[in-house]
């Protein structure tokens, strides 16, 4: 299938990444168990379980505030406040260009990413595979996606391009697409092992993968902090800002035998994008990725830009409302960010990839905490606007006219250091 049948809307940001701290990351703690229903009798009825409290002490990578529990900003004259009511156990505002971080709450808690993990296999696979190649896929490819996941609809014994396996991938958080481009990659134990192996080098040391997709499994965590790296990487890839912002686009279908194929049309499931389920689509918006399990909740990574200013808002397992409050809060988060942008003192900073930093050092950390897999996770429909455009018309553009620019720091800067 040809790139030009696909709608497409391209950010691009001039990364520099300072390199700042680096310190041991710390186990996951699981998500809060649904408090019970309190029945009819009074004696009869059970105290809402309380939230987990986050770890008194987090990693370091990036700054000393963003280990510490709670909200942090340094606020200037004329800045405006954080937003009141943000129910995300984690989140964080930062600046794609700069790396700073403008604001943030437990960056470093390690917890399930969902589907927001995807970013980190595209990243990994995707300049591995060229796009026109194209694959049969066998039964064995897709015997081991888990029960109740996010599908595209990939068939066996049907061929696709990696383009199409990547549309899927991005816009449906298609676990069958995942599982494909993994087998292509070596196998899925492979390309865990090469996931593993990137969020090391891209600092990312509370992420420990256990699975491409992002499926629930017990020890498999990121934070926001890592799944903000990672998707400031992923951005410097053309290919990856083309699928990141792909509103719509037609994927192959049946083949009837003496007939042209059949494709159906697919919608993004980032509500920030298309605007559905009572989200009004976010001015500015290009990306990334969302998801969503029983494990994790919902989490979600969004990059925008507002004049020449770009910024990378993640927010993780929002307590309040349903599936619409991570895509709330994280448009209120944006909102803040456009508004504070040179009216806060950074909390920190987004560190770059450990071969361009020399004061890089660890790894990721072993996780030892076990909680129950779920094999529940949910995608939503789109209606193919993004960017403000209605009528489900989204702009094209040619990502090779952007200038991905990395210019990272000289010399070594001291791990300990405080931004604040």
């Amino acid at each position: 299938m040809s790139a030009k049948k696909t709608a497409l809307t391209v950010l691009s940001a001039a990364l520099l990444l300072p390199a700042l701290a680096v310190a041991p990351a710390y186990a996951v703690t699981p998500p809060p168990t649904p408090a019970p229903t309190p029945s009819g009798d009074a004696k009869g009825g059970k105290p809402p379980v309380k939230a987990p409290a986050p770890p008194a002490g987090m990693s370091q990578v990036g700054g000393i505030l963003l280990g510490q529990p709670g909200p942090q900003v340094n606020l200037l004259p004329g800045a405006p406040a954080l937003p009141a009511n943000l129910s995300g156990r984690s989140w964080i505002v930062a600046d794609a260009e700069s790396g700073e971080v403008l604001a943030a709450q437990n960056a470093h808690w390690r917890l399930p990413p969902a589907s927001t993990l995807k970013m980190l296999f595209a990243d990994t696979v995707l300049p591995s595979l060229p796009k026109e190649q194209v694959h049969k896929v066998s039964q064995e490819e897709l015997a081991g996606v888990g029960a109740g996941s996010s599908l595209v609809g990939v068939k066996e014994d049907l061929e696709y391009t990696v383009h199409d396996l990547w549309l899927g991938v991005f816009l449906r958080s298609g676990n069958d697409a995942v599982h494909v481009l993994a087998a292509m990659n070596g196998g899925v134990e492979k390309t865990v092992k090469d996931m593993q192996a990137h969020a090391e080098e891209l600092q990312a040391l509370d992420t420990h993968v256990i699975s491409p997709d992002g499926y629930d499994a017990p020890d498999q965590v990121s934070s926001a902090y890592d799944l903000t790296l990672i998707a400031r990487s992923g951005l410097q890839k053309k290919d990856f800002r083309e699928y990141a912002a792909t509103a719509s686009a037609k994927f192959p279908g049946e083949q009837k035998p003496g007939q042209p194929r059949d494709a159906f049309e697919i919608q993004n499931t980032n509500r920030l994008m298309t605007g559905v389920g009572g989200v009004s689509p976010y001015k500015g918006i290009a990306g990334v990725k969302n998801g969503n399990t029983t494990m994790a909740g919902s989490t979600f990574t969004g990059v925008a830009q507002r004049g020449d200013k770009k910024l990378v808002v993640t927010v993780m397992n929002p307590s309040a409302g349903g599936l619409n409050s991570v895509y709330e809060e994280t448009a209120t988060l944006f909102d803040w960010g456009f508004a504070a942008a040179g009216k806060v003192k950074p909390v920190g900073q987004l560190v770059p990839p450990k071969s361009a930093d020399t004061s890089s050092v660890g790894s990721p950390a072993e996780v030892h905490d076990t909680s129950p897999a779920s094999a529940d996770e949910e995608s939503g429909g789109g209606l193919g606007t993004a960017l403000g455009i209605t009528g489900g018309v989204v702009a094209a553009m040619a990502a090779g006219a952007f200038l991905i620019n990395r210019r990272w720091p000289r010399g070594r800067q001291g791990r300990d250091r405080d931004p604040s």
